[in-house]
């Protein structure tokens, strides 16, 4: 009999996931949101998709896949995890693999999560169901390192359920896999591949500060650098998203636990959350060396999702830049055709246009996102004849730009 798969939460991980295994297997797709599901369905994927949880019995294989995010305070919210846990709990029979996919500090999977599924069971680890640890890799809207083309890292909790797991996903990827020593190193693996761009990110925006101050182009010394063999160029920027601004504080969390105080990490979080307010206060302080009034100044923010060319806006850093502005003026317009609009509205209560009305022109214009959609953007027809524009990406041509980042 064939091989079944139940993939548990069906976002940007899950859903490419579910179609991917539903090339060689049968796969059932869960998901509690029932609008995602419907709007799933009515794209008519090639896998079973449900959000009744009656419908995920007689599997072989669960990967959960859920979000793991913090609350207000930073701390690691690991609430969905533990409800997949449960679910899939209820549903475990004698040989089941637990695979689980979402971004934790090492030990959540076998010290959180394994005892909700014997909870749930009533059965017994490592002897009637096994778990494994395989974290995701994709990078939404990228049209190169698709899910299928991903090196993914595996680990089981027996030499014999890592190498099922293994198997598995080698039977669908086309760059194969990396088996890891064990389900923490893997855990471990996962987090630090994000910690360490946000340190790196963090570096070259404090530079960008320093080079700002002394009235040097960041990009121009970047440039310069990267001539050198083993120089590694990062870009400064806004560091938002549902990765690299959120994972960090997961392995900080643990580092205290251990009574590790990881400075350099909350240093770099410390710094990358600020960049959106001290951009703001660049443009603030251009135009007032401009003598353009701040006070009811029409600004236009171009773009608004956390990274180019994707509809994702979760923490997205342009909003602190809008909130910035919202103290001096109520004349702010958010224009990205990309964007998330009912998200931006719904976790933000910013309006997000579609498109620009025609014939506005404004004090500031500042571009914090390089969309493709941009490079041809009329910066010159929508300026007025004294106002500055801004690049945090160094994305539009220095010619017609005051500053960048």
């Amino acid at each position: 009999m064939m091989t079944k798969i139940c993939v548990i939460g069906l976002g940007y991980v899950g859903k490419p996931l579910a179609a991917l295994f539903a090339k060689k297997y049968r796969v059932i797709g869960f998901d509690n949101d029932e609008e995602k599901v419907r709007k799933i369905k009515s794209e008519n994927p090639d896998f079973l998709c449900t959000y009744n949880k009656e419908e995920i019995s007689d599997c072989d294989f669960f990967i959960i896949a859920v979000p793991t995010p913090v609350d207000e305070n930073y701390r690691p919210n690991l609430q969905p995890l533990i409800s997949a846990s449960h679910t899939v709990g209820n549903h475990l029979k004698k040989g089941n693999i637990v695979i689980y996919e979402s971004t934790v500090y090492p030990g959540v999977t076998e010290d959180i999560c394994v005892p909700v599924l014997e909870e749930e069971s009533k059965m017994k680890f490592n002897k009637d169901f096994f778990v494994g640890y395989s974290p995701e890799r994709i990078n939404p809207s990228d049209e190169v390192h698709t899910i299928e083309k991903i090196k993914k890292i595996t680990s089981g909790s027996t030499k014999e359920a890592a190498e099922k797991i293994d198997n598995l996903y080698n039977s669908v990827l086309k760059n194969g896999t990396f088996k890891a020593k064990d389900i923490k190193t893997a855990e471990a693996a996962k987090i630090i591949e994000n910690c360490q761009r946000d340190v790196n990110i963090a570096f070259i925006n404090e530079l960008a500060k320093i080079f700002n101050a002394a009235g040097i182009d960041t990009h121009d010394v970047l440039e310069a650098a990267a001539t050198k063999w083993n120089f590694i160029k990062f870009s400064p920027g806004l560091v938002g998203g549902h990765c690299i601004s959120v994972d960090p504080y997961y392995l900080i969390q643990k580092a205290e636990i251990y009574g590790v105080m990881p400075m350099l990490m909350l240093s770099a979080r410390q710094l990358n959350d600020s960049m959106g307010n001290y951009v703001a206060n660049q443009v603030i302080r251009l135009m007032n060396l401009k003598g353009i009034k701040i006070k009811d100044s029409k600004i236009l923010i171009l773009g608004f999702s956390f990274k180019e060319n994707c509809p994702d806006v979760r923490n997205s850093k342009t909003a602190d830049i809008f909130n910035v502005f919202k103290e001096y003026t109520d004349f702010i317009e958010v224009y990205d055709p990309v964007a998330d609009k009912e998200k931006a509205e719904k976790d933000f209560a910013i309006k997000v246009l579609e498109t620009l009305p025609e014939g506005k022109t404004f004090d500031a214009i500042i571009l914090t996102v390089a969309h493709d959609c941009f490079k041809n953007f009329d910066i010159k027809k929508r300026r007025k004849p004294l106002s500055v524009v801004y690049d945090v990406k160094g994305f539009l041509d220095k010619s017609i730009i005051d500053a960048r980042l």
